[in-house]
C-alpha cells in the first residue's frame, strides 16, 4: 500500500539506503591489525609520545600544558598565550601536521579554573615518530613567533 509506511521494529530501521560494505570490511582490517600489534603496546606507544609532546611543550615560553591527573592519556592539550586554537589548527594543517581544537564552551568549568579561552588538542598515535613530534614543536615555534 503506497499510503501506508511502517518501519521496521529493530535497528533495520535505521538502515535506509545502501549499505557501507568497504567501511565494514576496512574496520575488520584494522581492529585485526590492531590486534596484531596488541592493544597495550598502541597504548602505551601512544601515552609515551603524548608524555614527550607535554615535557616538550612545558619548555616553551607563553605555552600552558593543561593536562593534570596521576595518569595521562595520549591527548595532549595546551593554550598558547595571544593564540586562537583554530588558527593554530589552521596553521598547523597547511603545514600537513593534523591537530584540533577546543573552545571555552566545550569544557566551561575545566577552562574556567585553567584560566584559559580555548586550546589545542594534540593527539599522537603509536605511528607517529620522533620525527613528528620534532616537526610539529618547529611548526608551533615558527607559527608562534610569526
Amino acid at each position: 500500500d503506497s499510503d501506508h509506511y511502517q518501519p521496521a521494529a529493530d535497528a533495520r530501521r535505521f538502515e535506509t539506503w545502501e549499505y557501507a560494505w568497504a567501511l565494514v570490511l576496512g574496520t575488520g582490517a584494522a581492529s585485526r591489525y590492531a590486534q596484531k600489534i596488541g592493544l597495550g603496546r598502541i597504548h602505551a606507544r601512544a601515552c609515551a609520545l603524548a608524555a614527550r609532546m607535554r615535557r616538550r611543550l612545558s619548555k616553551l615560553d607563553r605555552v600552558k600544558v593543561l593536562d593534570q591527573g596521576q595518569e595521562l592519556g595520549a591527548i595532549v592539550t595546551a593554550s598558547f598565550e595571544g593564540h586562537d586554537p583554530a588558527s593554530l589548527v589552521y596553521e598547523l594543517r597547511r603545514r600537513g601536521i593534523n591537530t584540533s581544537s577546543q573552545t571555552r564552551i566545550d569544557a566551561v568549568i575545566d577552562y574556567d579554573e585553567k584560566g584559559v579561552d580555548g586550546s589545542l588538542r594534540i593527539s599522537p598515535h603509536y605511528f607517529n615518530t620522533e620525527d613528528d613530534l620534532d616537526a610539529l614543536e618547529g611548526a608551533l615555534m615558527e607559527i608562534v613567533r610569526a
